[in-house]
């Protein structure tokens, strides 16, 4: 392995286009590649994989910026670069940094030249095709490089062929719109899911980092292609496969039979707390800073990037986020006041041994009210410029400590399986998630709400009790109980004890009598006297009732996106799928926008923002007349 990425770093050759007009400017260089017309052995195959890995580390931190500078949770400081400033305010120009398409083709383009090159027919001598690993890990990353780049451009041209001649380069290539994306790439993976769906390329360990990681899951990226679709079409069925394809990544991630449940690391108030001064964090460290392979890691997907400027692919991401001697202690990204309203808004449910409940008070300073996932992922101080004896305002966010640009794990996977399952019209199923977490004992328990071909649907998912383990009151408290307990609803991460907290309902208490039959009755027998009582027993649930309850759990399943995944770039995107479900998707993505720095303060927001997001075509980045709306 070393002598592979040896000759990749000493010999590695680029194939450089010039002249091209359309998605490559005249100076990038597009196809690091073999050279041979075929992939046909081990070296040159290695070699190419690796080359398409180099080229992803230009998209790592528009990756994230783009998600999130773009959305309501952050904003930028007054020594923010120009660059960044023009996304907080939907003003990218053709010269701004992050505004690049140029990059994600060259990703694509290496993409197009492996698939086509590469010898899908050659076995070894155990009759196993020797490079199909490395043929579907590369259409994973041509298929999610394509959907980011329609994300942030509307509208791309589109090719799936290598482009190899300035006279390919200028060929008018057809549109693709999100939907067209989706729809072909969903098609285009498919195939490779059941053979190849857990399968990656074994190089192992690169710079002390597990290879494993350098990948996109087939079935996460069918997933978020399937999310996306549903949300561009409204078709319900869309939803059910993206649910479908996120349950069949969990439930093969660590082979047949096997589990990756939710895990119960938190940050809470110590069960007995009466001080309210000292909560303790085993969510953040777990979560974020480990990059260990292993069965229960949260970590699944990560863009490796450069520990030194000098190589040339080093991520800025610490520098704007946190406080350190490269940036003077001048960060560039900070919480909104957004973000600090909906953090403060959560009621800590906090129980007791006796089951008794309590809730963490209002008005606690270094965000300790509400939910606890801010403060345990930001912490402000100050320093002391030495020559100028300047206090220094400084900022921490633990989510940024690594050089590594952190793309999916566990948490988000989970998620967006509740959201899909909440727009196929399983709202109960999707509140199960957030709030207890999922085993086939709750599915059972929501089953009996939805018709027969629903609940045909719902026997797909397969959660065996024996393996998830659900977390009690004895564990919340005393951390006893059960042994091997694994799982929990994703709003307990950050707020106490879910299924004790009065202030966050189940949709099944949301229900009015109209969604009962009262005319049934059941026959008990106590003490030998047999009683009849009237019994409210459920009835299949209305598609109005469906969509009222869908509405709620929508809002708390954004909402939850906010608690747990705040600073890592997926939120604009959140924002823009439950958009494009509503029934005015530019009012609605202009008001959570808008909010960026309080309610009170929409107006401000809306004139700083250059352009009106009302109007669809202004969610998306433009270049050179070529790309965008």
């Amino acid at each position: 392995m070393k002598r592979i990425i040896v000759y990749f770093c000493t010999f590695c050759m680029v194939f450089g286009l010039s002249g091209c007009k359309d998605f490559f400017d005249q100076e990038s260089e597009h196809v690091i590649y073999s050279d041979k017309d075929h992939l046909d052995n081990a070296t040159d195959t290695i070699y190419s994989m690796t080359g398409i890995l180099s080229k992803l580390q230009a998209l790592a931190d528009r990756t994230i910026l783009l998600g999130e500078v773009r959305g309501d949770l952050v904003d930028v400081t007054n020594i923010a670069s120009n660059d960044l400033r023009q996304l907080a305010q939907f003003n990218a120009d053709d010269d701004n940094m992050y505004n690049a398409p140029r990059d994600y083709y060259a990703v694509i383009n290496n993409c197009n030249y492996f698939i086509a090159h590469v010898d899908t027919a050659m076995k070894n001598n155990r009759n196993e095709y020797i490079f199909m690993r490395e043929y579907a890990a590369a259409k994973a990353i041509r298929a999610w490089t394509y959907l980011q780049l329609v994300l942030n451009y509307g509208s791309v041209p589109f090719v799936t062929d290598p482009i190899l001649t300035k006279e390919e380069s200028e060929a008018n290539y057809p549109r693709y719109d999100l939907q067209a994306i989706c729809d072909y790439f969903i098609t285009d993976l498919l195939p490779l899911t059941e053979k190849y769906g857990r399968e990656y390329p074994k190089y192992g360990n690169i710079r002390n980092t597990d290879s494993r990681f350098f990948y996109f899951p087939l079935n996460i990226v069918l997933g978020d292609l399937y999310l996306w679709a549903g949300s561009a079409s409204g078709n319900k069925e869309y939803y059910k496969q993206a649910a479908l394809r996120y349950y069949k990544y969990i439930s093969e991630r660590n082979g047949d039979n096997s589990t990756y449940a939710t895990g119960t690391n938190m940050a809470q108030w110590p069960t007995k707390s009466t001080t309210w001064s000292s909560p303790r964090d085993s969510w953040s460290g777990s979560t974020f800073m480990s990059e260990s392979y292993a069965e229960d890691c949260e970590l699944i997907t990560m863009i490796p990037c450069d520990s030194i400027k000098a190589e040339g692919n080093y991520s800025e991401l610490r520098n704007l986020f946190n406080s350190r001697q490269e940036n003077n202690y001048k960060v560039s990204i900070v919480p909104s006041n957004r973000l600090k309203e909906i953090s403060a808004a959560q009621e800590y449910c906090n129980v007791s041994d006796n089951g008794i409940t309590s809730y963490a008070p209002k008005g606690l300073s270094n965000y300790m009210s509400g939910d606890l996932r801010l403060w345990a992922t930001v912490s402000e101080g100050y320093t002391t410029d030495l020559s100028t004896g300047e206090r220094i305002e400084t900022q921490h966010i633990y989510k940024y400590e690594t050089r590594n640009v952190h793309i999916y794990r566990k948490q988000l996977v989970y998620l967006r399986m509740a959201e899909a399952l909440n727009e196929a019209g399983f709202p109960h199923w999707a509140f199960s998630i957030l709030a207890e977490g999922l085993n086939n004992e709750v599915s059972l328990r929501n089953s009996p709400w939805y018709s027969q071909s629903d609940s045909l649907f719902m026997a797909q998912f397969d959660f065996p009790e024996s393996r998830y383990i659900q977390m009690g009151l004895d564990e919340f408290v005393n951390q006893q109980g059960r042994r091997g307990y694994n799982t929990t609803g994703i709003h307990t991460r950050g707020s106490g004890l879910t299924t004790y907290n009065d202030y966050y309902i189940s949709p099944f208490y949301q229900l009015t009598e109209d969604c009962y039959d009262w005319s049934k009755t059941d026959t008990i027998i106590v003490d030998n006297d047999t009683i009849i009582v009237s019994t409210p027993a459920p009835q299949v649930l209305s598609q109005d009732k469906i969509a009222e309850l869908q509405e709620y759990v929508r809002e708390l399943i954004l909402q939850e996106g906010v608690l747990e995944f705040a600073f890592e770039g997926t939120r604009y995107y959140d924002i823009m799928r439950c958009a494009l479900r509503s029934s005015n998707p530019g009012q609605y993505l202009a008001n959570r926008i808008y909010a960026r720095r309080g309610a009170e303060n929409a107006d401000l927001m809306r004139g700083e923002i250059k352009k009106d997001l009302t109007n669809k075509d202004n969610w998306y980045l433009k270049w050179k007349g070529s790309i965008g709306f």
